[in-house]
């Protein structure tokens, strides 16, 4: 509770915590870092980390993204992150253009329609300043996108695949052009406020440069787990199993796995079981810690 009367720095009063097994607050460091995009705009990430993480060295990292709808992605305790910051992953949320984190501007004139390869380029300069500030390196790089996160998973892979180790895409929008272009799909017409109209001439071409199922082209991607929904409404099952098959046909690189895991039984949110939600976290986070080096790795 926040007490306005008060002058005090004691305005916060505890009314109720939920109690986590197993989790102290003291162990945990958050702070927050700025990314300069390549037009100059300074893009803000959370950054939250295991005291005994001295990020000053290279760790393995996490960057998790979203960008889109104006929808802020704001930093607060998920416990589901617990397994990786207790193993030594810097986790990190970049607040890229295309949400609303810094006001109605950051979207709807620096996010969408014409200007929405800027949400792209900012997640690739979020990395790139991990990278270069040596919190991390691209062989300890992990990153996540859902649903509209997944467009953006698809590309930064097509624009930057040697700059991550494995890429978890959920429910991804990829298959954007066939899409958009459908007026039959339920929830088209009314995306058009988002990425705009391809049928007409001044959206269609920019929209084909950043579809990422049109954009996919012979080179070496890192691995990629792609997770979806039968059911699922919003996102087509075929838009990941189209894009899986197409990234399995270009990737030249021999080290890497595309792998598509097709639950036939959810939809667009994945399982409302709790202990199946938790068993699918479980799934993802093994392939993703896997492939950063920590499949036997212990707790700090």
């Amino acid at each position: 509770d926040y007490d306005m009367r008060s002058e005090s720095a004691e305005r916060f009063h505890l009314v109720k915590r939920v109690e986590v097994l197993e989790f102290d607050p003291a162990s945990y460091v958050c702070s927050r870092l700025f990314a300069k995009a390549p037009d100059g705009t300074q893009i803000p990430m959370s950054v939250v980390h295991h005291k005994k993480a001295d990020i000053k060295q290279s760790n393995p990292c996490f960057l998790y993204g979203y960008g889109s709808y104006g929808i802020c992605i704001d930093p607060g305790f998920n416990r589901t992150l617990l397994p990786y910051l207790d193993r030594g992953v810097v986790y990190c949320i970049a607040h890229i253009r295309g949400g609303g984190e810094m006001g109605r501007w950051w979207y709807e004139e620096q996010g969408k329609y014409l200007m929405k390869r800027n949400t792209f380029s900012d997640f690739i300069a979020c990395a790139d300043h991990l990278v270069d500030s040596g919190m991390t390196t691209p062989s300890r790089l992990a990153i996540e996108g859902r649903s509209a996160g997944g467009l953006l998973m698809g590309n930064v892979l097509n624009m930057r695949p040697d700059l991550f180790q494995i890429a978890v895409a959920g429910v991804p929008f990829v298959d954007l052009m066939t899409t958009m272009c459908d007026p039959s799909i339920p929830l088209t017409t009314g995306e058009w406020e988002e990425w705009g109209n391809p049928n007409e001439w001044k959206y269609h071409d920019y929209m084909l440069s950043y579809s990422p199922l049109d954009n996919v082209r012979p080179q070496p991607y890192p691995n990629v787990l792609i997770t979806a929904g039968l059911h699922d409404p919003r996102v087509a099952y075929w838009e990941p199993t189209k894009w899986a098959t197409k990234l399995r046909l270009n990737n030249t690189s021999e080290q890497t796995q595309i792998l598509l895991k097709m639950d036939l039984e959810v939809g667009h949110f994945s399982a409302s079981d709790r202990y199946r939600y938790l068993k699918e976290k479980a799934f993802e986070q093994a392939i993703v810690l896997d492939k950063i080096g920590l499949a036997t790795a212990s707790k700090l």
